[in-house]
């Protein structure tokens, strides 16, 4: 394994963990691309069992990057659910948290995101979005389609960058 025996990305400090993702992003995209070509049958299997090998150690309390440099989208029951949390009218929660990005999605108006508080604690947890929910998604059924969301989430989760070293090292 060329790295994530040696250093697990998620214990590293964000500007190592930030250098590192830059400079393996070359080689990643090249990895990805292959990817999408292979077609290859088991790559959901694959994937999950990178997946769980490495969340069984990584504790996203300790990084958040996610939630400080990112948003996800809000589609209309995530936008209800949060609300409701935080025992607003829909309307506005979208006034006050959100924005249409050029997807004409809804997403967080800043970043970091409102809700994660001063030890990456989600202050509406159990009524985040359903990609919160699902983040950093590489434990979902037909990955091939996810492929190229993976790559960019090499470039904000330690963990994603880990599943692919390791996947590398799997694939190759």
């Amino acid at each position: 394994m060329k790295s994530c025996q040696q250093a697990a990305f998620f214990l590293m400090e964000p500007e190592q963990f930030n250098h590192l993702a830059r400079s393996r992003k070359p080689e990643n995209e090249a990895f990805f691309k292959k990817l999408k070509k292979q077609k290859l049958r088991n790559l959901d299997d694959v994937f999950q069992e990178q997946h769980h090998a490495v969340f069984e150690k990584t504790n996203c309390l300790t990084c958040a990057n996610c939630c400080k440099t990112t948003s996800p989208i809000f589609y209309p029951r995530d936008i209800d659910r949060a609300a409701k949390a935080l025992r607003m009218r829909p309307g506005d929660f979208m006034d006050k948290y959100l924005k249409v990005d050029e997807d004409k999605d809804y997403v967080l108006k800043q970043s970091p995101c409102a809700f994660l508080d001063s030890e990456n604690y989600c202050l509406i947890y159990n009524d985040r979005p359903t990609a919160c929910r699902e983040y950093p998604h590489t434990d979902r059924k037909k990955i091939q389609q996810l492929l190229d969301l993976t790559f960019k989430n090499t470039m904000v989760c330690p963990a994603v960058l880990e599943i692919t070293e390791r996947l590398k090292d799997v694939l190759k």
